[in-house]
C-alpha cells in the first residue's frame, strides 16, 4: 500500500560519536585539563551512540527490576532480578570509570574527565546512574578511614562489575539509606537504632523508607548509636559468605528511573561497621550527599543534552509548511534556546567538578561548597521544563515511548527530588553563607572574573550582591532563599559564557536570562531581538 510508504520522517538518531557530537563538552574537558582523556571519552561516546547500546537502555527501561523476596523453597534471598540489558549497561560504565576513576587515578582534571564519561552513559540510559553516583560517592567518606578502607577501596576502584550478590567480587557498587517514613530529609529523626555488638561491629535495627540500588555490596547508613545520629558501613555479604539481614519489603512505584530498583528495606540485627565518631554521622556523611549532589547536577545536564540533541536531530530532518523545521524562525528559536540551557548548564556543571580536583586551590574547596548546592537546585529545576519543550519539538512522536524523551520527560524531576528537593537545598545554600562565608566570597571571586564585560552582567551582579546582603539581615531569610538561589546560579551560568563560550552564546544568555527580556527566560523559544539563534542552534 502506498500509505506505507515512509517519508518525512527523522532517521534513527544511532551511529554517532556522543562526545565529538557535543561541542560545549568537548571544549570544557580541555578547559579543565581533562584533554588528556579525549580518547577515552571518544571511545565512550562512540559506544553509547550504538544502536546496541540504545537498544539496551530501553530494554532496561521496560523490562523493569523485580523483587523475588523468597526462593522456591520459601527461603528468605531478598534478590531484586535485573534485566540483562541493565548490567550491560553499568557495567559499561564501570568498566570506562565513569564511577571512581577521579579516586584511582588522581590527577589534574581528574573530576572533569569522570564526569564527562559519566554525563555521556547517563545521556542515554539514566537508572544506572544512581549506583553508579553513590558508589563515586562512597569512595572519599570510606577512603578516611583505615581500616575499612583496607577492605573496601581495591573493590570500589576496580573496574570490573558483578551483579550477583557473592563473595570475594573484585569490585564493588555502593548504596546508602538515610531516610525514613516518619523525618524524610530531617535525618535526626530517624529511629534507626545500633548498638555495639562487643567485637568492633554493631546491630542494627530499624528500616529506610528509600534505599535505591538495593543489590549493591554496600551501604552507607545512618541509624542511632548510643553516642548519637551515626554512619555505619552496612555489607550486603558478610565475610564468611553469609547475606547480611536486609529485608526488602517493596520496590518502589517510581515516576521516572524505572531501570534502577529503589526499595524500603527493614533491618533486623544487621551487622553494620562504624564510620567515624558516634553522634557524628551527618558530618561523617556530607562528603557523600555532596558528591551525589553534584552528580544529581551532571545527571540533569545529561538529560538536556539527550533532550536537545533529540530535538535538534528532528528538526533537522523533517520539513513542514514547505520549509525544514530548523529553518523556520520560531523552531530556530526553541532550538537555540534549548542549547543555551544546556551550554550554560554544561558550564556550570563543568567548573564545579573541576573544583573537587585533588590539586583544587582552598579558594576552590570554599566555592565548590556554594557553588554545588546553587547548581544542584538550578540545573535540576530547569531540566524538568527543559525536557518538556524537546519533547515538543517531536510533535506527536515526543508523546511516544518509542522514541526516548518520554522517558527523558519522566526522568527530569527524580533529579530534582534527589539528594534535597528545591527548598532543602536553598536552605543549605543560606546556612552555607552563614556558617561558612569563606564560600559567597569565593563565589563572589568567582563570577566577578567576568565584571566589566557587559554592563546588563554588571547589574545583575550588583543586585545580586544587594540581595545577598538583605537576605543575610533579615531575621526570617527563608522565604526569599529561592530567589536567591536563582539569583546566584544565572549569575555563575552568565560569568562563565562571558569569559569562556562564544560571543552568540554568551550574548544570548545574557540577553535572555538577564536583560530586559529575562522575564520570558522560562519560555523557552522567546528569544530577544539580536540573538544570533542560527549561531546557537547550530552548536545543538
Amino acid at each position: 500500500m502506498n500509505t506505507h510508504t515512509v517519508t518525512n520522517q527523522s532517521p534513527e538518531r544511532v551511529g554517532l560519536d556522543e562526545y565529538e557530537a557535543n561541542v560545549a563538552l568537548r571544549e570544557a574537558v580541555e578547559r579543565y585539563d581533562a584533554g588528556w582523556a579525549t580518547e577515552a571519552l571518544h571511545e565512550t561516546g562512540t559506544h553509547v551512540g550504538t544502536a546496541e547500546f540504545q537498544a539496551d537502555a530501553r530494554r532496561a527501561n521496560r523490562n523493569e527490576p523485580v523483587l523475588h523476596s523468597h526462593d522456591r523453597w520459601g527461603n528468605r534471598i531478598d534478590e531484586v532480578e535485573y534485566d540483562p540489558s541493565y548490567h550491560r549497561v553499568i557495567g559499561a560504565a564501570v568498566k570506562a570509570g565513569a564511577h571512581t576513576s577521579a579516586f584511582a587515578d588522581p590527577r589534574p582534571g581528574a573530576g572533569v574527565a569522570r564526569a564527562a564519561h559519566f554525563m555521556l552513559f547517563a545521556q542515554i540510559e539514566p537508572g544506572h546512574a544512581c549506583p553508579v553516583s553513590m558508589t563515586h560517592a562512597s569512595a572519599p567518606v570510606i577512603a578516611q578511614h583505615p581500616e575499612l578502607a583496607k577492605q573496601w577501596m581495591p573493590r570500589l576502584l576496580s573496574t570490573e562489575y558483578d551483579g550477583a550478590l557473592r563473595p570475594g567480587k573484585p569490585g564493588a557498587i555502593f548504596g546508602m539509606a538515610m531516610t525514613e517514613k516518619q523525618g524524610g530529609s530531617d535525618v535526626r529523626a530517624n529511629t534507626t537504632h545500633a548498638e555495639p555488638a562487643g567485637d568492633g561491629s554493631y546491630r542494627l535495627t530499624g528500616h529506610k523508607w528509600f534505599c535505591s540500588a538495593p543489590m549493591s555490596d554496600g551501604f552507607l547508613v545512618l541509624a542511632q548509636a548510643p553516642g548519637g545520629l551515626s554512619c555505619f558501613l552496612v555489607p550486603r555479604v558478610l565475610d564468611d559468605g553469609s547475606r547480611n539481614t536486609l529485608h526488602i519489603m517493596r520496590l518502589k512505584d517510581k515516576l521516572g528511573n524505572r531501570a534502577n530498583a529503589s526499595s524500603e528495606i527493614e533491618y533486623e540485627n544487621t551487622v553494620g561497621f562504624l564510620i567515624g565518631e558516634e553522634g557524628r554521622g551527618v558530618r561523617t556523611i556530607i562528603d557523600m550527599v555532596t558528591r551525589t549532589r553534584l552528580d544529581s547536577m551532571l545527571g540533569s545536564l545529561a538529560g538536556m543534552r539527550q533532550a536537545t540533541a533529540e530535538a535538534a536531530w528532528h528538526v533537522r530532518n523533517r520539513a513542514a509548511f514547505g520549509k525544514t523545521l530548523i529553518d523556520q524562525p520560531a523552531m530556530t528559536a526553541v532550538i537555540a534556546d534549548l542549547q543555551l540551557e544546556t551550554e550554560a548548564a554544561t558550564s556550570l556543571a563543568m567548573r564545579v567538578a573541576r573544583a573537587y580536583d585533588d590539586d583544587a586551590p582552598a579558594e576552590d574547596v570554599a566555592f565548590r561548597r556554594l557553588a554545588t548546592a546553587v547548581g544542584k537546585y538550578w540545573v535540576c529545576k530547569r531540566a524538568t521544563s527543559h525536557a518538556g519543550e524537546a519533547l515538543e519539538c517531536l510533535g506527536g512522536n515526543g508523546a511516544i515511548e518509542d522514541f526516548p524523551l518520554a522517558m527523558r520527560y519522566r526522568e527530569q524531576p527524580v533529579m530534582a527530588i534527589w539528594e534535597g528537593s528545591g527548598n532543602v537545598i536553598a536552605l543549605d545554600v543560606l546556612r552555607a553563607i552563614a556558617r561558612e562565608p569563606e564560600s559567597l566570597e569565593a563565589f563572589d571571586a568567582e563570577v566577578a572574573l567576568a565584571a566589566g564585560v557587559n554592563p546588563v552582567f554588571d547589574e545583575h551582579l550588583a543586585r545580586t550582591r544587594s540581595l545577598a546582603r538583605d537576605i543575610a539581615a533579615d531575621p526570617q531569610p527563608d522565604a526569599r532563599a529561592r530567589q536567591l538561589v536563582g539569583a546566584l546560579a544565572t549569575l555563575l551560568e552568565a560569568s562563565l559564557l562571558l569569559r569562556t563560550a562564544p560571543d552568540a552564546v554568551a550574548d544570548a544568555f545574557v540577553a535572555s536570562r538577564l536583560g530586559e527580556g529575562a522575564g520570558f527566560g522560562h519560555l523557552y523559544g522567546a528569544l530577544p531581538r539580536g540573538v544570533d539563534a542560527a549561531a546557537v542552534a547550530a552548536r545543538a
